[in-house]
């Protein structure tokens, strides 16, 4: 079984479209039951396999929590952890902010992933094996304009997959981090607060990569042998150079 945050849209439910058509049984948990429930039904109609679903905030600590107690024989099962949640809001310099914005992004980005990671990592150090995988962003290393509080978390997530990499070493657990540059999801009408002419203009004149390729590497991640851990892949779509250099065509 496959836990996988963040599953109702784009990379999340991408990914686990992937793994049910590898047969792969799965726990999908994010915030909109009703998506969730529809996922379900779609998977297990197409596929054979199971869908475990939950609605969770990963932003909140003791929903966390609870979500673990009332879950842990389906956590016991679990073989791969996909940290996909994760969002950005605003595109403002850091002295024109909203700390609101600020708080949202480093509670989902970065508490929300210690947070399962936390719960989920236990039952994986007892049966010496598992798959850790985070979503992190080329972000995470490569800063850009009025990126700051988005970047700084996507940083920290990297970090810290270095930290687990080390901490876990000797157990058998597997860690894993893709960076994706600009890829086309609800993320950028999430960062522009539903705006979907500021949102479409990110993309305008060149094509982005698609939810489908980054989950393509993170299942490519997930089947490699245990004796072998890919342990960074960074994603750029071909008209992207940098996190601020992009070509776009001029007839566009």
């Amino acid at each position: 079984m496959i836990l996988i945050t963040g599953a109702t849209s784009g990379i999340g439910k991408a990914s686990a479209e992937l793994l049910a058509r590898n047969h792969k049984n799965l726990f999908l948990v994010g915030r909109r039951g009703e998506r969730l429930e529809k996922i379900k039904t779609e998977l297990e109609k197409k596929h054979p396999i199971s869908v475990e679903i939950s609605e969770l905030d990963v932003s909140s600590k003791q929903e966390v929590e609870d979500f673990a107690k009332k879950h842990s024989t389906q956590l016991q099962q679990v073989e791969a952890l996909i940290n996909n949640a994760g969002l950005a809001m605003g595109r403002d310099l850091i002295h024109e902010g909203k700390t609101d914005d600020w708080d949202k992004m480093i509670d989902v980005n970065l508490k929300g992933l210690l947070y399962v990671t936390h719960e989920v990592l236990p039952f994986f150090v007892k049966k010496k094996s598992g798959h850790v995988v985070n979503v992190g962003s080329v972000a995470g290393r490569w800063i850009y304009p009025r990126g700051n509080i988005y970047c700084a978390t996507k940083a920290a997530v990297a970090a810290l997959t270095q930290s687990l990499r080390q901490d876990l070493l000797g157990t058998g657990i597997r860690v894993t981090e893709i960076s994706p540059g600009m890829v086309e999801t609800e993320f950028s009408l999430v960062r522009f607060s539903g705006d979907e002419t500021k949102a479409k203009a990110i993309y305008e004149g060149m094509k982005p990569l698609s939810a489908q390729d980054i989950a393509e590497a993170i299942v490519w991640c997930l089947m490699r042998p245990a004796h072998v851990n890919i342990q960074e892949v960074v994603i750029y779509p071909t008209q992207q150079a940098s996190t601020s250099l992009v070509h776009r065509n001029s007839n566009s």
